[in-house]
């Protein structure tokens, strides 16, 4: 095991930047993911660190040694990649074993090792097949194992659930977890799926465009968000984003006045702002205590009804964990729930707590 810091590391691609001077300090044991759009950069960020990328400027060490130059095989890392990439004519035994017997160790060790982490992730029916006899879920066990027999200092993980269907997603994404919980070995997960990151992490890296937006908790990046970039990226369903002004009413939008909570009246009467609420931040009240708000689709969701609803002139999605008897064209009267409404400047989309928004 062993803690990554990367100092002010850039990459460029000829005349095209991707990564723009990011540090990041990964602590030894942790479980740290990489999220972001398709392009910010965290699928190139995790082939630096694996020395499959050169760097253009910056640092990188791994366990206090400095591995910049070092070939990956020097690094002592192990990836899993999202197409398993693993040899159609080897057995899964020989798969599992194939980077030890390359670095020449005995071959009672590989065995060892082998049936050590077969053991571990439920391969040790399987040995003796080969991936053509694999379903997904399996080869990317078979990935895993590869990995882990190795016994290296970092696990780097590049969107290796992406292959799979949506039940077997959330399978595999409680095995990994449950592989980090048992091997306590530091961990780089890439996903362009928010909800495993916020399932599996202990801490998420928020990229954008090559630049890191916020560094967090998963709960520190859902209850506070930095900006409306990782307000939106972070939740799902999505933030609602509502632009109006503060009023000494309330927080008024196109057709709507929204109720704030009381410490937003000590913001500057005719402030623009991003009003931000989640969809599973909103309630259902008496006409004289909200606004009132038309339903436009209801989808049932089993114990939860998600609701698209009409705020004066903005469309919202609404999400409440239990179920309604309602229909397209009815009207609610809703409103945030305490506590719970976000806001951003318009201009910089920075998140503006109170006392900065006095101004």
């Amino acid at each position: 095991m062993a803690e990554v810091l990367l100092s002010r590391i850039q990459k460029r691609f000829g005349a095209v930047q991707v990564i723009h001077g990011l540090d990041l300090h990964i602590h030894d044991g942790e479980f740290v993911a990489l999220v972001g759009p398709s392009g910010c950069g965290k699928s190139t960020l995790l082939r630096m660190i694996a020395g499959l990328e050169a760097v253009t400027h910056g640092r990188i060490h791994i366990g206090g040694r400095d591995v910049t130059d070092l070939d990956p095989k020097d690094r002592d890392i192990a990836m899993v990649f999202q197409n398993y990439a693993l040899y159609p004519h080897m057995t899964v035994a020989a798969n599992m074993g194939f980077s030890l017997e390359h670095r020449g160790r005995p071959k009672s060790e590989i065995a060892e090792r082998v049936r050590w982490a077969a053991d571990i992730l439920g391969l040790a029916p399987l040995l003796e097949r080969y991936p053509r006899q694999l379903s997904g879920g399996q080869r990317q066990r078979v990935a895993m194992g590869r990995a882990i027999v190795r016994n290296p200092q970092v696990f780097l993980f590049d969107e290796p659930l992406s292959n799979l269907d949506a039940k077997l997603r959330i399978v595999m994404r409680g095995e990994i977890k449950g592989l980090h919980q048992r091997l306590q070995t530091t961990t780089v997960y890439v996903t362009h799926d928010q909800v495993e990151a916020m399932t599996m992490a202990d801490r998420i890296v928020v990229l954008h465009a090559g630049r890191v937006e916020q560094v967090g908790s998963p709960l520190e990046l859902f209850d506070r968000p930095a900006n409306q970039f990782v307000a939106g990226f972070i939740g799902s369903p999505a933030m609602n984003f509502i632009p109006g002004r503060y009023t000494p009413e309330g927080f008024a939008a196109t057709g709507v006045v929204l109720p704030l909570p009381p410490t937003a009246t000590r913001i500057r009467a005719g402030r623009e702002a991003i009003c931000g609420i989640r969809p599973e931040h909103f309630e259902i009240c008496s006409a004289g205590e909200g606004v009132p708000a038309q339903v436009l689709l209801v989808e049932p969701l089993g114990s939860q009804t998600q609701l698209s609803l009409r705020l004066g002139d903005t469309p919202v999605i609404a999400l409440f964990h239990e179920r309604l008897g309602v229909a397209p064209g009815e009207v609610l009267h809703v409103r945030p729930k305490p506590g719970a409404v976000h806001m951003f400047d318009p201009t910089t989309g920075v998140r503006m707590d109170a006392e900065h928004a006095l101004a």
